[in-house]
């Protein structure tokens, strides 16, 4: 029996395995293509919060090694620079997917997870004590859990019954790997039908991006739809030949109604679609896995119950709607008419403010996201630290410097004790949280809040995510420590 089934070897499935390996769940993963290669152009970076993940996880280096920083975060015609937010990734990477998903296929192979590519699931029937999956070379696999990373079409969601309501297309683009017989206009152009671009590539060919008159589903688009596509909005095609790859993406935009159903579960473009302008796509993803993994290991294992899954979905729903709500505004700024272009001048002036500018490059960024799932707290008595990401803070201890991203590489939680080493006791939990005795001389900075007061100690999740600040006291740590790690 396999303790948990990940349909689906994108970014976010490989994330998810990674995490449930390193808490020492057994786990496959299910793949339907024959190996990692990757057809046609994907997501093309990652930002600064999914950075701050892989930091947190001791790889970080793999993928800055391999892409090239930059400020890669906009909305509508206006740049969203973060070099001054406080952290140590600041910034996005540009990087492939295909670069991403092989990087992290290694990083998994490392953790000893089996992939099996090739293979689909067919149907799966779950009952109080697990799930049997049905595999498409003939398999028939017990599992406790099974989750579906398996894209916007996903067969997990829809054999679950989960709902999948949200927005039908109004536009649609195709982007191409292609070679032209005659120049374009180099760049990025706002349009009346949306955005077009050509980009130059290694050996003479072109990256194009070319926005259709009409919104168009299919999404195995031919060279003639390329052609008349490039007819419409140029009067031209440009001598199009010798595709590489051609893809096309609408603004349809749509979320699950739930990320569970009792042993299911969603994480990825299966839970969650829209338009990949922003890039959003498959941060989202790999952050919904990262917030997954521990919270279902635990519950595999036994160590909390599963009352603990309900917080996956409380979190990161809320997380994908606002994600798809940025969205639906920027796709709506992609049509260039006079109206649009006064609304996107007015955009611009706002977000040449420091504070509208701060507001939503966080929420963008991933760097201000705020989890509120404990009930037992009011926003009045937490700190802001509580339900933020920690900082990667520089810290002290008589063995020497280190960072506190450190402390997280194993994906175990953490009670960072920064004041009396006396004050403290998790004798109960022992097994369960690392503890960790250390200074820190530096002040406390959250991106877009600002400064905030120095607490005494810190509960991590494996997530990096804080659960409870202790200021002078150890009131409510207790409480927190059930809450999120059992009895």
């Amino acid at each position: 029996m396999t303790e948990v089934i990940i349909v689906g070897a994108g970014p976010t499935g490989l994330m998810l395995a990674a995490e449930l390996a390193l808490a020492g769940v057994d786990s496959v993963l299910v793949e339907r293509r024959a190996n990692q290669d990757l057809v046609g152009t994907r997501a093309m970076g990652l930002q600064s919060r999914t950075l701050e993940m892989l930091d947190q996880r001791g790889i970080v280096d793999r993928f800055l090694d391999a892409g090239q920083i930059s400020q890669v975060l906009g909305f509508g015609n206006t740049r969203l620079g973060i070099i001054d937010f406080p952290s140590r990734h600041p910034y996005g990477l540009g990087l492939g997917q295909q670069h991403t998903e092989r990087i992290l296929a290694e990083w998994v192979g490392e953790l000893g997870v089996r992939i099996d590519y090739g293979v689909e699931v067919t149907g799966f029937d779950q009952d109080r004590d697990g799930v049997d999956v049905r595999l498409s070379d003939g398999r028939t696999l017990r599992t406790d859990y099974i989750v579906g990373c398996d894209g916007g079409r996903s067969l997990i969601r829809k054999t679950a019954g989960i709902d999948f309501p949200g927005w039908e297309p109004t536009m649609s683009s195709l982007i191409a790997d292609v070679e032209l017989t005659e120049d374009p206009e180099w760049g990025v152009h706002h349009h009346e039908f949306g955005t077009q671009a050509f980009s130059q590539l290694p050996h003479g060919r072109v990256s194009l991006v070319v926005s259709e008159r009409e919104p168009q589903e299919n999404t195995e688009p031919s060279l003639e739809d390329l052609r008349a596509g490039l007819i419409d909005a140029w009067g031209t095609d440009f001598g199009v030949r010798n595709p590489g790859s051609i893809s096309r993406f609408t603004d349809m935009a749509r979320q699950a109604a739930s990320y569970r159903s009792g042993r299911v579960l969603l994480a990825g473009d299966s839970a969650h679609v829209h338009s990949p302008v922003g890039g959003q796509g498959l941060n989202t993803g790999v952050q919904d896995a990262v917030n997954l993994g521990w919270k279902l290991a635990r519950v595999v294992k036994g160590t909390s119950s599963e009352n603990l899954l309900n917080t996956y979905h409380r979190e990161r729903h809320a997380v994908g709607a606002q994600v798809i709500h940025h969205n639906l505004a920027q796709t709506s700024l992609m049509r260039m008419d006079d109206r649009v272009k006064a609304l996107n001048e007015v955009i611009d002036g706002w977000l040449h403010m420091d504070g509208p500018r701060k507001s939503l490059a966080g929420d963008l960024s991933g760097l201000a996201i705020h989890y509120t799932s404990r009930t037992d707290i009011s926003n009045d008595e937490a700190h802001p630290l509580v339900g933020r990401r920690v900082p990667d803070l520089d810290l002290h201890s008589p063995a020497g410097a280190f960072r506190a991203y450190t402390l997280l590489h194993g994906g175990r939680p953490v009670l960072l004790n920064l004041g009396d080493p006396s004050g403290i006791d998790i004798t109960a939990w022992v097994d369960q949280v690392d503890r960790v005795d250390a200074r820190y001389y530096g002040e406390w900075d959250l991106p877009v809040i600002g400064k905030v007061a120095a607490p005494t100690a810190v509960l991590i999740r494996p997530d990096g995510y804080v659960a409870w600040v202790g200021q002078s006291s150890t009131e409510g740590l207790n409480e927190a420590l059930t809450f999120w790690f059992g009895l």
